[in-house]
């Protein structure tokens, strides 16, 4: 890691991050699986909605808070709440990651749901699989290590290979430590795109929902549609 840090600049970035996220298109009743009877669903959300912190006050908290907690909680706090192995953590910590455009977000999560979800399960090439998702807008408000001007002498750093992450995984554990809220880099799946990784949630706010995806593997790519049956990019 010698030098990665010498020399960074910050960005005091104040702008809008695209968060692609997987997502049902339709609502779907999470406690249908437990029991038969639609009187017990509405039990379980009951106790859910007492038992569960509030996560920020609303004006207007009978009618906006269910709702703003929600997009709250999928846009923003899941990754913090719930660690896995990243390109900038080894799976000790959590780290949120953004796009600086819809494009950008596409390319990023289709790679990771066709090569590493669907390979996984064996079906990265089976025609006809579908995933579904929901992007979101979120505010970003800080000042962020800005790492673009060390790609060239580091190109590790946006290493497009599964093992190529030693080098992300130090530079996430040094920024964790620190304290810093996060960094500014190119996206390893699309050379014209830029991604933010994040380690304080406390710097995002304001989710609002964007547009709904549909993933498709078709004859050795995958389709995305933005409106269903209209396809928007192949990759």
């Amino acid at each position: 890691m010698d030098g990665v840090f010498d020399g960074l600049t910050l960005d005091d970035f104040n702008d809008d991050i695209y968060r692609n996220i997987a997502s049902l298109r339709g609502s779907q009743d999470l406690y249908d699986d437990l029991s038969d009877s639609p009187e017990s669903w509405q039990a379980a959300t009951d106790l859910e909605m007492t038992s569960k912190p509030y996560t920020y006050d609303s004006a207007h908290p009978i009618i906006d808070r269910p709702f703003e907690e929600a997009a709250f909680n999928e846009a923003i706090s899941y990754p913090f709440e719930n660690w896995s192995k990243t390109r900038y953590s080894d799976g000790s910590f959590g780290v949120w990651y953004g796009a600086d455009s819809l494009k950008t977000s596409i390319y990023e999560t289709v790679y990771h749901w066709r090569s590493v979800l669907l390979e996984d399960a064996g079906w990265g090439d089976l025609n006809g699989v579908v995933g579904e998702r929901k992007v979101y807008i979120v505010r970003c408000n800080a000042a962020l290590l800005d790492f673009v001007p060390k790609l060239k002498k580091h190109p590790a750093l946006i290493d497009p290979a599964p093992g190529g992450n030693f080098l992300t995984h130090q530079v996430g554990a040094r920024i964790h430590h620190d304290g810093h809220p996060g960094l500014i880099s190119r996206s390893a799946r699309y050379e014209d795109g830029l991604i933010y990784a994040i380690f304080k949630s406390q710097v995002l706010s304001d989710p609002r929902q964007f547009c709904y995806l549909t993933y498709r593997v078709q004859d050795g790519s995958v389709a995305i549609e933005r409106q269903p049956g209209e396809q928007l990019m192949r990759i």
